[in-house]
């Protein structure tokens, strides 16, 4: 089995300014206090993923894993370390990332094609198969600055999912959405990883986690604090399964085309 995702003493630094208008500078250095303060996102972070492995990146709010996200896709570089990816990357980091939100969700789906590596001829070839996962209707012929949380969701997931990729990266991509559709999502991803594709998904929710992965990183204030089983990590982070998930009664999410 090949190595998929090596990542080496990773470290990605920010700066936090606190004041931004010149009066609140010259205020603020009269009185002593910083203007601004750096802070590590991610510190000192080593693992390394085989190809086909399907991992849950598991943490707080602000523990950095969007962050450690977007080093592996390439979207930012570490301040410090190594990271090395084997293969053509795809996923959904964001949701709408790439969409221009005066082009109609069928221009969309050509620009964010390209941008994620598809040829034209290959978005093409998919562009039925994209369109009827993402099922948004008429829609797909609105400007998509007029689509909900949820049609976002809908059409980039399905331009992603359909990316013939050796790495899928999912940020939260099940977090918005209706039931349906996230089951949906969650048996596509399952159809990938049976093909060997290497899957890294973010996610709060400890079903989907069970139902995806079979290994759990816990990032904590920047650190890896935990790589191992799947049970043993969601024990570690002490999450209670009494949110709303996949396959469990309670409160949908909002509906397609909540804002049209």
């Amino acid at each position: 089995m090949s190595e998929s995702i090596v990542v080496r003493n990773v470290t990605k630094d920010f700066t936090m300014q606190y004041h931004r208008s010149l009066k609140d500078m010259a205020v603020a250095t009269l009185k002593g206090l910083p203007l601004k303060e750096q802070f590590q996102a991610i510190n000192d972070v080593s693992f390394t993923i085989e190809q086909g492995e399907s991992i849950g990146l598991m943490g707080l709010n602000g523990s950095g894993k969007s962050t450690l996200l977007k080093l592996i896709n390439g979207v930012m570089s570490p301040d410090q370390g190594t990271i090395r990816t084997r293969g053509r990357i795809a996923g959904l980091i964001a949701t709408g990332a790439g969409f221009h939100p005066q082009l109609t969700g069928r221009e969309n789906l050509y620009l964010n094609g390209a941008i994620l590596g598809m040829s034209e001829a290959e978005i093409n070839s998919k562009f039925d198969a994209i369109v009827e996962f993402a099922d948004i209707g008429k829609f797909l012929e609105t400007p998509v600055s007029h689509y909900s949380s949820g049609m976002y969701a809908r059409l980039g997931f399905s331009i992603a999912i359909h990316v013939d990729a050796d790495i899928f990266l999912a940020d939260e991509v099940l977090a918005v959405g209706d039931r349906p559709f996230k089951k949906k999502c969650v048996q596509k991803m399952q159809e990938i990883r049976q093909q060997g594709t290497t899957i890294f998904y973010v996610s709060h929710a400890t079903a989907s986690v069970r139902a995806m992965c079979d290994r759990v990183l816990v990032l904590e204030s920047g650190h890896l604090n935990f790589d191992g089983d799947v049970e043993a990590g969601i024990r570690y982070l002490q999450y209670d399964d009494v949110e709303d998930e996949i396959g469990v009664d309670g409160n949908d999410d909002e509906e397609l085309g909540a804002d049209i």
